[in-house]
């Protein structure tokens, strides 16, 4: 008997014949599709084992990306490689936050006095959105230091590190912007009839409800910030990507970029699976009238 079966009976409630039947047959029906499910991912997983080990190159294959001796050896490099990509996510994602909020505000400024500053807003979103990231990145850490300007940092992980701000800013300044105007005029409204001003209502009314509602895209924008850490590699900077190409380039075996790839996978599906959770759960309490 199920827990809900004995919930029933110790509230007095008898369920019918025909509910415990109904119930009976959900359940066999979830028992088969989970059968189904894990029989054909085993036949998949059987098929891809057989092709690809019956290739030609596999054996040549195995040795050059797959080697668990290289991968040992690479893995204490890569792990220390990968402080590097941790700190730039930690320190980039709050000025990306930061900065993409004031782009974000900049762009729903009301009145024709803060024209220029919401035109200004929008070539920036514009301009760094339709910029490809490794060529800002390019352009940033080896254009600065050749312009030779006093005082201006020359260190390719703080150029870097900028860069992935510059681009990521963009993108999350959209998605603070989609929230801001997802709040109901009506919000402005009522928080005006009270007496607050504009600067009031935008903090305490408005933005409240917007950053509730842009959290999961927030959060997924978070999880490209950590893979394209990995991309500041091309300045230099000795992250997990770079440990792996010089023990890569010394021993020509690639088994290092594996580990490496591998590693970054590691961080981010927890990452992913947090957002589907935070997702999930925000679409429940909205759902029920939790959140407004």
């Amino acid at each position: 008997m199920t827990v809900q079966e004995l919930e029933l009976k110790t509230d007095g409630y008898v369920p019918s014949a025909r509910r415990l039947a109904r119930e009976r047959f959900k359940r066999g029906r979830m028992r088969r599709a989970t059968a189904i499910a894990a029989i054909s991912t085993l036949v998949t997983a059987a098929v891809l084992y057989v092709v690809i080990v019956n290739s030609p190159g596999w054996e040549r294959t195995r040795e050059t990306f797959f080697d668990p001796d290289f991968a040992r050896k690479a893995l204490p490099e890569v792990m220390k490689g990968l402080w590097l990509n941790l700190r730039l996510l930690a320190v980039c994602g709050v000025c990306v936050l930061v900065l993409g909020m004031m782009l974000a505000v900049a762009r729903t400024l009301r009145g024709p006095a803060f024209f220029p500053i919401r035109a200004l807003a929008t070539a920036y979103t514009d301009f760094f959105r339709g910029l490809p990231l490794i060529i800002n990145l390019l352009i940033v850490v080896f254009g600065v230091p050749a312009l030779r300007l006093t005082g201006v940092t020359t260190d390719p992980v703080l150029l870097g590190g900028a860069a992935l701000t510059l681009t990521y800013s963009a993108y999350v300044a959209e998605v603070f912007r989609a929230g801001i105007e997802s709040v109901h005029p009506s919000q402005r409204a009522a928080a005006r009839s009270l007496g607050l001003s504009n600067r009031k209502t935008l903090r305490y009314v408005v933005l409240p409800q917007a950053v509730r509602r842009v959290v999961p895209p927030l959060l997924n924008d978070l999880v490209s910030l950590q893979k394209d850490t990995g991309l500041v590699s091309i300045a230099g900077a000795v992250d997990a990507v770079y440990a792996a190409q010089i023990i890569a380039s010394r021993d020509f075996n690639y088994t290092p970029y594996i580990v490496a790839g591998l590693v970054f996978v590691a961080l981010t599906i927890p990452m992913t699976r947090f957002t589907d959770w935070v997702t999930a759960r925000m679409d429940r309490q909205r759902a029920q009238g939790g959140t407004v």
